[in-house]
């Protein structure tokens, strides 16, 4: 970005800039990308605001952008995802200034979600989602997409890194979410996984869960915070994405001060206190539930459900799982 300052009065103020003095830390937010310092140059109070840049998106730096990297260093693997801290700068005596996650090979459907798409509110009644969404996570589950998950739950990988485990066929483990650098605790994303293997989604939640919805919500906080002293039970936040990213179910724990982007944004998650008051409230027996609500979410246009599901029935035509 090309400057407009006169030439004089920029270089004045870019000399200020190694001048500041650290007094302490103001604020860390964006899960750790931004930060606000308190200082004094000359003996005069000041704030400096720091940022991490955009990355440049112009083809050449583009390709050189993955050998520019140093000191790269793996976190955890999994099937076919793995995920890293790395180094944009020649200085291994800084901090890494990267996350990196890897999915090696990735899919179609990879492809698709991270690519830049048209969004599309959608309402999944419950007609809607048993004859075609049903089917379809069945055919997603069929298909093996959910071997990572598997693994965690079975002992074959990412046992060094589960904080809390309560054993049985009601059980659940807690670990690091992969988009968590493991150290801003402001950042903090912590995953629970349900050892449970016929909840699929919040879909298979009923009234006869709510007592264990209970009990996992408590463990799931007190074993948090007491990994992390430093963040007390109400600064804690848990909630449910639907639709999920896998279909077996899973908690999302996170700092309440986390920033929300669009995975916590209304029509991605659900709260889960939310959902216990809800099932608790709900007309009918133990096995009335969440497969007997409508639910409404967005989804992007070059995503299955809307290709295949969504976009078909907005048409009027069959929908082909």
């Amino acid at each position: 970005m090309t400057s407009t300052t006169p030439p004089e009065i920029a270089a004045h103020v870019e000399s200020l800039i190694p001048q500041f003095t650290l007094a302490r830390l103001l604020n860390q937010d964006q899960a750790g990308r931004r930060i606000s310092l308190l200082g004094t140059i000359s003996s005069q109070p000041a704030i400096l605001l720091a940022e991490r840049a955009a990355f440049a998106t112009d083809t050449p730096h583009l390709t050189s952008f993955p050998t520019s990297l140093s000191a790269i260093k793996n976190l955890g693997a999994n099937d076919i995802y793995s995920w890293f801290l790395a180094h944009t700068t020649t200085s291994p005596s800084q901090p890494p200034d990267l996350k990196l996650n890897l999915i090696y090979p990735c899919t179609e459907k990879h492809i698709k979600k991270y690519s830049v798409q048209g969004l599309r509110c959608v309402t999944e009644t419950p007609e809607i989602y048993a004859r075609h969404i049903r089917p379809y996570m069945q055919a997603q589950r069929d298909q093996g997409r959910l071997n990572w998950v598997l693994n965690i739950l079975e002992g074959r990988t990412e046992q060094e890194d589960v904080i809390y485990r309560e054993p049985g066929a009601e059980g659940f483990l807690l670990l690091p979410d992969l988009n968590w650098d493991r150290k801003t605790v402001g950042g903090l994303h912590l995953l629970g996984l349900v050892e449970r293997r016929d909840l699929w989604s919040v879909r298979d939640l009923r009234k006869r869960d709510v007592q264990w919805l209970r009990h996992m919500r408590g463990k799931l906080v007190s074993a948090t915070v007491g990994l992390y002293p430093e963040i007390e039970e109400d600064q804690v936040k848990l909630y449910v994405h639907y639709q999920p990213t896998y279909y077996h179910f899973h908690v999302h724990i996170v700092h309440v001060g986390l920033e929300a982007g669009g995975t916590q944004a209304t029509g991605k998650a659900l709260g889960l206190d939310n959902i216990i008051s809800q099932l608790e409230t709900m007309q009918g027996d133990d096995e009335a539930g969440m497969a007997d609500v409508s639910l409404s979410y967005h989804l992007g246009e070059q995503s299955e459900l809307w290709e295949k599901i969504y976009l078909p029935l907005k048409e009027g035509r069959d929908v082909e799982i």
